[in-house]
């Protein structure tokens, strides 16, 4: 779309919401400080570049569908992250997992260093971007009966434990480098498909190795510790260690960030509502941004009431920096570096559709009783042009307007992923 029709269009929708009280520029600036931590393992379906990995089905994970282009190597996944990142207004972060390290060869995963991630390290200064991590405690035969840090055999316990140690000194060598600090998130597959014997003995073994793990403190200016909970999985639909109420309760207890994975709690359970909860005891939270379709299938996130929820939560947060946002999902049935582009820009728009709501006289209403009120005006935002903000958004970002930007994508997929199948 031509700059002077994404201007007018603008100008035009900006005194449109001035009408109802909302200050446009004001919401662009407030959009501008969140930044979206974007995944790698979306690029190669959970691949990575180890040489000794195991299945993903063993720790009850699951990539479907054989769509051509997956990144096969380092320079091909940076390659399509670059492409991804130019096509998502903002500026923003990498979630790196622990097996895309550059390993030139067989590294047992307690014996990772920073040096195998310095490649990682340089490519990020480069891009103007920051880093996050992950342990991997899956697809390895350590991992091949779905338990790690609750293992009951103690050898087992402690080279996840190991692990675990090498990937908080990876993040924290990502912080301190890039002067900025960097999320270690902890997720385990742990759990049991049918009824377990004894759960306290699971659970208190997962609290030892947590102890024992987070010995070695790091400062938060370098590394921001948090932790995982799901409700079930494949292979551990009875029994999941790391429960909410498991982790809840031990960061609260540690000061640690929990984790909410949207697609990690029950179908009809708010992850919005949780946000406000939490954080009047917790200084901090971790989302992964996900779609689960009836179970956790992590399928691409769209810009759907979810996402609107969520981000109205969010952006009415006294200090909404507190909620670090990540994305999370893997699907292989489409284009994969437009799944990073569609999942972003949805929570984006979803941010700024919610910083566009005309909340003094929502607020306002809800005070005073007037309930019609409340929801008359969330019914007059839904006919306000906020598409013409969002390509105005678009283009003083550099980046292609809602309806050109899969253009820019198949392209891509054109001259670059075809060739690689």
């Amino acid at each position: 779309m031509e700059q002077a029709i994404v201007e007018k269009r603008y100008l035009e929708a900006r005194e449109k919401y001035k009408e109802i009280g909302v200050n446009v520029d004001e919401a662009l600036n407030k959009l501008t400080s969140f930044s979206l931590s974007l995944h790698c393992w979306q690029g190669d379906d959970v691949q990575g570049f180890e040489r000794n990995a195991s299945s993903l089905s063993d720790s009850g994970l699951q990539v479907t569908g054989r769509y051509p282009g997956r990144a096969r190597n380092v320079q091909e996944l940076r390659q399509d992250l670059e492409k991804a990142f130019s096509l998502i207004p903002g500026r923003h972060r990498l979630n790196l997992h622990a097996i895309y390290g550059e390993f030139n060869g067989p590294v047992e995963r307690n014996e990772y260093e920073p040096d195998h991630f310095r490649g990682w390290l340089e490519w990020a200064k480069a891009h103007e971007l920051k880093l996050d991590f992950n342990a991997t405690c899956f697809a390895h035969p350590k991992a091949s009966d779905g338990l790690t840090l609750s293992h009951p055999k103690k050898e087992i316990r402690k080279f996840w434990i190991e692990h675990v140690k090498c990937c908080r000194k990876i993040a924290a060598y990502f912080g301190r480098e890039l002067k900025a600090f960097s999320i270690h998130n902890l997720w385990i597959p742990d759990g049991l498909k049918d009824l377990p014997s004894d759960r306290w003995l699971y659970r208190h073994l997962l609290y030892q190795s947590l102890e024992e793990i987070f010995e070695l403190d790091f400062s938060q200016t370098q590394l921001k510790d948090s932790l995982e909970s799901k409700l079930f999985g494949i292979g551990s639909e009875a029994f999941v260690v790391g429960s909410h109420e498991f982790y809840l309760s031990y960061a609260i207890k540690k000061g640690k960030m929990v984790c909410l994975d949207l697609g990690h709690f029950h179908p009809t359970e708010l992850v919005a509502d949780k946000l406000s909860a939490i954080l009047q005891v917790s200084n901090e939270i971790l989302l992964h941004l996900s779609r689960g379709i009836r179970w956790d299938s992590d399928h691409v996130v769209i810009l759907n009431e979810e996402i609107e929820t969520l981000a109205e939560e969010i952006v009415n947060l006294p200090n909404p920096e507190k909620v670090h946002l990540a994305l999370d999902y893997f699907d292989a049935s489409l284009n994969r570096v437009g799944a990073w582009v569609l999942g972003a820009r949805a929570v984006l728009r979803g941010l700024l559709r919610a910083l566009l709501l005309p909340w003094a006289r929502i607020k306002e209403a809800e005070l005073q009783g007037d309930n019609l009120a409340k929801l008359a005006w969330r019914q007059i935002v839904k006919d306000m042009p906020v598409g013409a903000i969002w390509d105005y958004y678009c283009l003083k970002n550099n980046v292609p307007d809602e309806k050109s930007w899969p253009q820019e994508i198949k392209a891509y997929e054109a001259s670059v992923l075809r060739n690689r199948d």
